[in-house]
C-alpha cells in the first residue's frame, strides 16, 4: 500500500552536485571553476588556494522564481559539510539576470555542517539562487553534501516512477541501474513500475536479476500488450491509483540518460505546491549534452503545431554558451509558463487523474499535449521546472518521413478537436499547405500517410477502441508501397558509390514563397525539371530546392543514410485528387467528428476502458 509518510527532517529540494552521472556530461553544467584550481567529484569539491567555484549553472541553480510562484515555501536553506577556510556566498538574480548577494559566511578552519538561509520573496517574474565558493591565498576548502532544503509539509506524498519500454531492454536496464546506484534519489520513491510492451523483454537480460534484487519490493515489473507510450505511462497512474488517492506518478522514458536528482527535485516541488499541478522535467539533447531542448513549450492547436516555444524561454540553447544577441550566458532568468510538458519526464498527481480522467488511448504522439490541455481546462496547470532534466535523443535527428507521422497528425486533429474552436476551413488550408510541399518534394508515402491519418480521424472515436494497435501495422504496410520511405546506405545507391551523383547546394530562400510554390507546381505538372538527378544534404532539403529534381538522394535526418526520391507524375495526380476530395470531406464532416470525440471522452479516458485494453 502506498501511503503518505512523516518527514524525518527538512525536505531536500535538490542536491548541489559538482559533476554529472556520466563522463559524457560536462561537469560545468553543475559547477564551474571560474578562478584557480579545484577538484570536482559528484558530491564533493576540493578547492585550492586563490580559487573560485560557482554553482550559478544549469543544475546548480535553485529555481527560486518557480518556488515563489507555485509553492507555499518562502525560505530555503543551503546545508553542507565544510572542511577548511574560505567564503561561501549565496547569490541571486532577477528576471533581467542582474545578480546580488543575499547571504554570505566566512569559514575559518571549519570542520562540520554549515547552513546559509535565503528568502524566496523577490523572484515572482524570474530569478534564481546559487552558491559560490571562494578561497584566498593560503586557504584550502573542501565542500561536500550540499543540499537545498525547505520546511516539509506535515506528511509527504508517496511517489511512483513509471518507465514505459518496448524492445529497448538494455536502455531500460541502464535507467533502472541509475536509480539503484543512487540511494538518496531512490529513497524518495515508493514504487517503480516498468510497463514492458515488447517481445524482447527486460527480464530476459542477465542484469535484470541483479537490479531487481537491488530495487527489492519497490520494483513492479509488468508485461502488457503493445499499446504505445500512452498505455505504458498510463499503467503507472492505473496501478498507483489502486493504492493511494494522493500520490505523485513520475513518468520516465526508458532510453534517457538519467540524472537521478530529477526524482528529488520534482517530488519535493510537488509536495510543496499550493495546489496540485503537473510538474514537467526539461530535456537536454543526448547527442549534444550541453544543449537544452526548450525551457517551456505550448501547442498551436489549430495549426496542428506542437513544441512551440513560450515567449522568453530558452530553445536549443547551449547551456555553456552565451546568447548571440546579448552576449550573456544562456540561463533561464525569466519565469515562463508552459502549455504542456513532454513525457520524457513528467509528474502527475493522482488528484488530477480523479478530476479529469486517464490519458487518451492514442498509442503515442500528442498524448502529453492533450492531457496537459485537458488538465489546464480543469484548473491544473503545467509547470516546467528548470534544473530538473534528463538527456533524451535529439528530436532534430529523427526524420519526419516516418510511420510516427500518422499518429502525430491524427492525434493532433483529435487534440485540436477537443481543446480548440476547430475551424475546419482553416485547418484544411494548413493540411493542404503541408500536402502540397510533400508532393512537390516527391514524398508520396508521407502524403499517403497523412491522408490515412485524416481519414481515420473522421472515422471518429471508434478508431481508438484498440488503443492504436491495428493502426501500427496498417500504416507500415501502406508506407511499404512507397520506395522513398526506405532509408539506404550511401554505398548501396548507384551513382553515390562512384561519386557521380554530385551534391547540388540550394540557393537562397525565396522571398516570394507563394509565387515560387505555384511555379514549382506548374513545372511538375508539365514534367519540367532543372536537374535530372543529384544529391542534397539535409540542410538544403527545402521544398523549393528538392522540387527542381527528377530524381534525388536526400540525406536522412538521422545522418545514417539517404532517401531516394523520384518524380512520378501519375502518382502526384492521384494523390492530389485524393487530397482535394478528402479535405472537402474534412470541412464538411470535421465538426461532426469533433462532437463525437467530445462525447466519447468520459468513456475513452475511464479506468474501465484502460482495464479492458490491458486485458485485466
Amino acid at each position: 500500500m502506498l501511503a503518505a509518510h512523516e518527514p524525518s527532517g527538512r525536505l531536500v529540494t535538490q542536491r548541489g552536485l559538482f559533476g554529472g552521472p556520466s563522463e559524457l556530461v560536462s561537469d560545468d553544467l553543475y559547477a564551474q571553476v571560474t578562478r584557480g584550481v579545484a577538484h570536482r567529484d559528484r558530491d564533493k569539491v576540493a578547492i585550492e588556494p586563490s580559487a573560485t567555484v560557482s554553482m550559478n549553472t544549469y543544475f546548480g541553480r535553485f529555481p527560486a522564481s518557480y518556488w515563489q510562484r507555485w509553492t507555499v515555501v518562502r525560505e530555503v536553506s543551503v546545508e553542507l559539510i565544510a572542511r577548511g577556510s574560505g567564503r561561501l556566498t549565496v547569490g541571486a538574480s532577477d528576471f533581467e539576470g542582474v545578480s546580488r548577494t543575499v547571504a554570505s559566511k566566512q569559514l575559518t578552519g571549519e570542520d562540520g555542517p554549515v547552513v546559509l538561509t535565503a528568502k524566496i520573496d523577490r523572484f515572482l517574474d524570474g530569478g534564481a539562487l546559487w552558491l559560490d565558493i571562494e578561497t584566498d591565498v593560503d586557504e584550502r576548502l573542501t565542500i561536500e553534501r550540499v543540499r537545498w532544503t525547505v520546511e516539509p509539509p506535515e506528511t509527504l506524498r508517496p511517489t511512483s516512477v513509471v518507465i514505459c519500454t518496448c524492445n529497448r531492454a538494455d536502455d531500460c536496464i541502464n535507467t533502472l541501474t541509475a536509480l539503484a546506484d543512487d540511494p538518496e534519489a531512490l529513497e524518495v520513491l515508493d514504487a517503480i513500475y516498468v510497463a514492458d510492451q515488447g517481445n524482447d523483454t527486460v527480464d530476459s537480460r542477465p542484469l535484470f536479476a541483479d537490479v531487481s534484487k537491488r530495487l527489492d519490493k519497490k520494483l513492479n515489473y509488468i508485461q502488457q500488450p503493445n499499446l504505445g507510450g500512452a498505455a505504458g505511462f498510463t499503467r503507472g497512474l492505473f496501478e498507483t491509483a489502486k493504492q493511494s488517492d494522493h500520490a505523485n506518478v513520475l513518468f520516465m522514458d526508458d532510453d534517457v540518460l538519467l540524472e537521478p536528482d530529477i526524482a528529488i527535485r520534482m517530488t519535493a516541488f510537488a509536495n510543496r505546491t499550493s495546489h496540485p499541478v503537473i510538474v514537467g522535467g526539461q530535456m537536454l539533447n543526448l547527442l549534444h549534452p550541453n544543449y537544452l531542448h526548450v525551457g517551456a513549450e505550448y501547442a498551436d492547436l489549430e495549426n496542428l503545431a506542437p513544441g512551440q516555444v513560450t515567449e522568453g524561454a530558452l530553445f536549443n540553447a547551449d547551456l555553456l554558451g552565451v546568447d548571440e544577441e546579448t552576449g550573456q550566458p544562456n540561463r533561464q532568468e525569466k519565469r515562463v509558463d508552459a502549455g504542456y510538458n513532454g513525457w520524457w519526464s513528467c509528474l502527475i498527481p493522482t488528484e488530477i487523474v480523479q478530476e479529469v480522467g486517464y490519458p487518451l488511448p492514442v498509442f503515442f504522439q500528442w498524448d502529453d499535449a492533450e492531457y496537459g490541455y485537458r488538465a489546464r481546462a480543469a484548473g491544473f496547470p503545467t509547470v516546467t521546472l528548470p534544473g530538473a532534466a534528463v538527456w533524451h535523443a535529439d528530436f532534430s535527428w529523427k526524420d519526419w518521413d516516418d510511420w510516427h507521422r500518422y499518429f502525430n497528425l491524427r492525434n493532433s486533429l483529435i487534440t485540436a478537436a477537443l481543446h480548440s474552436h476547430f475551424d475546419t476551413k482553416h485547418i484544411a488550408r494548413v493540411l493542404a499547405s503541408h500536402m502540397a510541399r510533400y508532393m512537390l518534394t516527391m514524398q508520396y508515402g508521407l502524403t499517403a500517410t497523412m491522408l490515412k491519418a485524416i481519414e481515420d480521424f473522421l472515422v471518429g472515436p471508434e478508431i481508438l477502441r484498440d488503443g492504436g494497435a491495428a493502426a501500427v501495422g496498417e500504416i507500415r504496410k501502406l508506407r511499404a508501397q512507397y520506395p522513398e520511405t526506405v532509408r539506404h546506405r550511401p554505398d548501396e545507391v548507384p551513382g553515390m558509390r562512384s561519386g557521380e551523383l554530385e551534391i547540388v547546394p540550394a540557393g537562397a530562400t525565396p522571398r516570394l514563397k507563394r509565387a515560387v510554390l505555384l511555379k514549382r507546381v506548374v513545372h511538375q505538372l508539365l514534367g519540367k525539371h532543372r536537374h535530372e538527378k543529384g544529391a542534397i544534404s539535409l540542410d538544403d532539403a527545402a521544398w523549393w530546392h528538392v522540387s527542381l529534381f527528377d530524381s534525388v538522394a536526400v540525406t536522412d535526418a538521422s545522418q545514417e543514410g539517404v532517401r531516394l526520391r523520384k518524380y512520378d507524375r501519375d502518382l502526384m495526380f492521384k494523390l492530389g485528387k485524393q487530397t482535394a476530395a478528402l479535405l472537402r470531406r474534412f470541412m464538411n464532416e470535421g465538426n461532426i467528428a469533433q462532437q463525437r470525440y467530445k462525447d466519447a471522452m468520459p468513456e475513452l479516458t475511464s479506468r474501465e476502458n484502460w482495464a479492458r485494453l490491458y486485458r485485466l
